[in-house]
């Protein structure tokens, strides 16, 4: 993150809203990128419905490339996603200073380690909560899974050449497979 010491106090209210702005211009940039991404590992896929074995093992190679760099920019997007969320309940609770003030909460927001506190603000969310609301959540800590994207190369090559030689054999449909490839598909399995 990218404060050093205890946000609370340290950040102006200012300051925290130019940071959220940066951060989700961020996301932004990141989420187009994946999905361009994903456009790319598509279109490759579809190259290699029908073609011999080297350019199959060529476009397999160039996949598994265009796969890690998506796993890379979706890892980035996570922890990005992490300080957004941390800097927009920085600028609520920047908002609700007095208040907290008077319910005791904002010292011991400002006594918090500056770790504990930003991982706390990370995860849960106060967005859209009226006082009570946020106060109440201010106090609990809900834990984020951020899943494990590693997978074994080989284990890639593999499935793509198994997925390219159903399409051929006609056994399922392209665009059931491409479905099936798509890194949203592999998330949602991911939480599951």
């Amino acid at each position: 993150m990218f404060w050093r010491k205890n946000p609370i106090e340290k950040s102006s209210l200012r300051e925290l809203q130019e940071e959220e702005i940066r951060l989700r211009s961020r996301l932004d940039r990141l989420k187009k990128d994946i999905d361009l991404i994903e456009k790319k590992k598509k279109k490759l896929f579809q190259e290699g419905i029908g073609a011999d074995k080297l350019k199959k093992k060529m476009l397999a190679q160039e996949y598994k490339s265009l796969d890690l760099e998506q796993k890379l920019k979706l890892k980035d997007f996570i922890s990005t996603q992490e300080q957004y969320t941390l800097t927009k309940n920085l600028v609520i609770v920047k908002k609700y200073e007095k208040e907290l003030k008077k319910e005791g909460i904002w010292e011991k927001l400002r006594k918090a380690k500056p770790e504990q506190l930003e991982k706390t603000l990370a995860r849960i969310s106060i967005e859209g909560k009226n006082f009570d609301e946020t106060v109440k959540n201010l106090n609990k800590v809900f834990e984020m899974n951020i899943a494990d994207f590693e997978e074994s190369e080989d284990e890639a090559e593999k499935d793509l050449l198994e997925a390219w030689s159903k399409v051929e054999a006609e056994e399922v449909d392209v665009n059931e497979v491409l479905e099936e490839m798509s890194i949203g598909k592999k998330l949602e399995e991911e939480k599951l």
